[in-house]
């Protein structure tokens, strides 16, 4: 009697994978929006947390026709910080879940391809990381008067820095979901890393006033990098005297963000598995 196994799932071709990975995308923003716990801890919180420096905190930064408004110097701290939290926490709790409940365990038995469901997530990311900062961008115009860049380069280099800084951090939010032991305790693992690093990464505080024994171990995070970077966009150009170096240094802010990005596309292939690994 001869016997046979069950052939592999046959894989798709890249064009194919790709037309796939953008059909999930409306797919994951439908569960995306039906989880109203994840909407505001992670779509309305940078938001959220704007009003309340801006109301709290007034008055102006700087000297002579420079100064800005405190509505102003918390802006560019606020985008990065949703983007950290639209990158990393967004998809780190629904990996972590997905997992837990089986759902990668099912796609793991269909031809669907990591990288499929990579694009699905990534796209889902780049939607809600756009409304959110356009949410938060039209808050500070509206009701704090803040005044936009009207530099066609300076918004160049917001959308460079944007993407390249989504990316990154999508990718180590995929690979960070395989921290997590369940789906039940990946908030209690995930919220506090993201909240250490935006407290240490300039986000809430200038990172200029930090120790500087914590400024050298937390000028390597790629969230860093994005709020200076940031800063050189709402900012006036004077203050970038108060950077580190004196100075914006936008060419090292791409290059540590492609460093990041490499990374996270190397931890995130390495640690990825449709089916949870028992511990």
């Amino acid at each position: 009697m001869t016997t046979t196994t069950p052939a592999a799932p046959a894989r798709f071709g890249l064009a194919r994978t790709f037309r796939l990975g953008l059909r999930r995308i409306p797919f994951e923003l439908r569960q995306y929006f039906r989880a109203g716990d994840q909407v505001f801890f992670t779509f309305l919180f940078p938001t959220l947390m704007y009003v309340l420096f801006a109301t709290i905190f007034t008055g102006d930064v700087g000297e002579g026709p420079d100064k800005i408004s405190m509505a102003t110097y918390y802006l560019p701290g606020l985008i990065a910080g949703g983007i950290l939290l639209s990158g990393v926490q967004g998809p780190a709790l629904e990996i972590a879940a997905e997992k837990s409940d089986g759902t990668l365990k099912r796609l793991g038995g269909t031809p669907l391809s990591p990288v499929t469901y990579f694009i699905g997530k990534l796209g889902e990311v780049f939607v809600t990381a756009i409304l959110q900062i356009a949410l938060l961008i039209a808050v500070a115009v509206v009701v704090y008067r803040v005044e936009l860049p009207t530099d066609a380069a300076a918004w160049g280099r917001f959308a460079g820095i944007f993407a390249l800084g989504l990316i990154a951090c999508t990718l180590l939010g995929i690979a960070l979901s395989s921290v997590p032991r369940s789906g039940k305790s990946s908030a209690a693992v995930v919220i506090p890393v993201v909240l250490l690093i935006q407290f240490v990464s300039g986000v809430y505080i200038a990172f200029s006033v930090l120790p500087d024994w914590l400024q050298n171990a937390a000028g390597v995070l790629p969230v860093k990098w994005i709020a200076q970077g940031m800063r050189s966009v709402f900012y006036p150009d004077s203050f970038r005297a108060a950077e580190t170096s004196g100075s914006w240094d936008i060419g090292l802010i791409i290059v540590m963000l492609v460093v990041w990005l490499v990374v996270g596309l190397v931890l995130s292939r390495l640690t990825f598995r449709w089916i949870r690994r028992d511990r």
